[in-house]
């Protein structure tokens, strides 16, 4: 079955219509407007890849490794380390659009040949203590070139860290997840990466008027 993307088409408003005010935007021709708060990341999927080549790292080995991973077709973009407590892990779609956006957590890690290429991604749910309701996640990312099991012993103790500074209190770490790639390339250049890469969104609405 072929795949069919709908776009949401919206009316243009003149600007000329618009007068600001001291309380904000006020149009004479009155339309309805909608206030969204900031998007929420909500299902998300986890993969990794290696890649290796002769010629360069953003042109060769990294897309070589998106391409291992499964996500070479999309433009990529890359978060900070914080999983909202509504995100859900599903395999990866397989309606995802050519050229769309993929927003992710991502480890990357690109070395020279013989230089062993290490990526890892370690998360973790917080639960609160006295409601035991799941609040969010903590992630950790790991880019270097040591071997697998030493790359997840320090994420490992990473991810205590951030937990014992701020969250150990009031929240239960558990349903650790950690995911790492490793290898050492034969080519000039070689990149491994892990990513956490989130395929829908969730947008509060804060006002209609």
């Amino acid at each position: 079955m072929k795949n069919t993307a709908h776009a949401v088409v919206s009316t243009p408003v003149n600007l000329d219509d618009i007068v600001i005010d001291a309380e904000g935007l006020v149009n004479e021709k009155p339309f309805q407007a909608v206030t969204f708060g900031a998007r929420i990341p909500k299902d998300y999927f986890v993969t990794s890849g290696v890649g290796e080549c002769d010629i360069t790292v953003h042109a060769g080995s990294f897309h070589l490794a998106l391409r291992d991973a499964g996500i070479e077709r999309y433009n990529i973009m890359t978060y900070s380390s914080i999983m909202p407590g509504i995100a859900r892990l599903i395999p990866k779609p397989r309606d995802l659009v050519h050229g769309c956006v993929i927003e992710t957590i991502m480890a990357c890690a690109s070395m020279e040949k013989g230089v062993r290429a290490t990526a890892g991604i370690i998360y973790g749910w917080l639960y609160n203590r006295k409601t035991r309701q799941r609040y969010g996640g903590l992630v950790c990312e790991y880019n270097g070139s040591l071997t697998a099991q030493e790359a997840g012993e320090q994420l490992h103790a990473s991810l205590q860290t951030l937990y014992k500074n701020g969250f150990e209190e009031e929240y239960e770490l558990r349903d650790e997840k950690l995911t790492t790639e490793s290898f050492i390339p034969k080519k000039k250049y070689g990149t491994a990466l892990v990513a956490i890469c989130f395929s829908n969104y969730v947008y509060p609405v804060l006002s209609v008027r």
